[in-house]
């Protein structure tokens, strides 16, 4: 297939925006908790949070590029449009839930998009149905798990405390939650970088740059790396509120709990090439702080809007990601 050098670099360019809108959009999945306690400075929060998604580079292993650049689809099947159609589908979600405050899965969106744009041009023939029933399944795991391990962290903590002064938990925890904060951006530039990644690895091996059993170049990684931590600097403010106490109110305890809860699924999820939602994620582990403390303290009207908002994105980004093939024909 011949694919011209500038609709690579366009496509590549393309690719680095959703990067970009990734990190603004999911700010608030790094910072909410530490910004609704008190603990940081919303401008200090998002150059801390941008800081660890870049770090990230050098901490994880390439698996969760590899599943999204050659685990979803057969990249045999996918061709310029597809990436076209894919990354649009991806950043009309992102940009549709930004605006109304809803805090969605970039990464969902992704895959979506890629499952979209790939069954407009060639069916279902080429989708890869292991990678993406891991990932389906995951989309159930990742909230669990974080709320499993927010709820376990929380019981934990709260009786191993249970005869310290309030005020003296709650200035040790200040301090603790810069490290929780640390390792959930860590986790978060870690899993969510590599899905843009593993998409301009996709689009490099279609065009004939990159063997389909080359490594990923360099600058692809580093480059992505950078866009994720630069959108995270630039903040997703809208959607701090509604994670940060629109699920439940948080003290810096809680939000150590759950930063920590979250960080540990989204290193595990990295570890075995699974691309989650840190949105998912930190959601999950929030609730399951607040209910450890009191079942009716989470606002489960909000969250269950939420989970509505899970269940929709990768069906929502496929349907705009197959419009978006189809105008790329034309366009491109």
């Amino acid at each position: 297939m011949s694919i011209g050098l500038e609709v690579v670099i366009g496509l590549v360019l393309l690719a680095l925006v959703f990067d970009f809108l990734n990190g603004f959009h999911d700010a608030a999945n790094s910072i909410a908790t530490v910004v609704s306690t008190g603990v940081l400075k919303p401008q200090h929060a998002v150059a801390f949070a941008a800081f660890f998604n870049f770090v990230a580079i050098g901490v994880f292993h390439l698996k969760v590029a590899a599943t999204v650049g050659k685990g979803i689809v057969d990249p045999a099947f996918v061709d310029h449009y597809v990436i076209f159609g894919a990354l649009m589908g991806a950043i009309a979600w992102n940009l549709i839930t930004w605006f109304y405050g809803i805090p969605s899965s970039s990464s969902h969106a992704l895959i979506g998009g890629i499952v979209g744009a790939t069954m407009a041009h060639a069916g279902t023939g080429p989708l890869i149905g292991s990678g993406i029933g891991r990932t389906v399944l995951f989309i159930v795991v990742s909230p669990m798990l974080g709320m499993l391990l927010g709820s376990l962290i929380m019981l934990i903590t709260a009786w191993l405390l249970r005869r310290q002064a309030p005020m003296r938990v709650d200035r040790w925890f200040r301090r603790l939650q810069l490290v929780s904060a640390g390792l959930y951006s860590l986790g978060h530039g870690g899993n969510d970088a590599q899905k843009t990644v593993g998409i301009i690895w996709l689009l490099l091996i279609s065009a004939g740059i990159t063997a389909k059993g080359e490594p990923v170049p360099d600058w692809v990684v580093i480059s992505c790396y950078v866009a994720i931590a630069l959108g995270t600097l630039f903040g997703g403010w809208r959607i701090v509120k509604t994670m940060g106490q629109g699920i439940t109110k948080l003290k810096p305890v809680g939000g150590f709990c759950a930063e920590t809860g979250g960080a540990i699924t989204l290193f595990i999820a990295s570890g075995l090439g699974i691309p989650v939602s840190t949105t998912h994620t930190i959601t999950g582990a929030i609730v399951g702080v607040g209910s450890a403390h009191r079942v009716s303290s989470v606002r489960w009207g909000l969250a269950g809007s939420i989970v509505w908002a899970w269940v929709f994105t990768i069906p929502a980004s496929a349907l705009i990601a197959a419009i978006a093939f189809y105008v790329g024909k034309h366009v491109l």
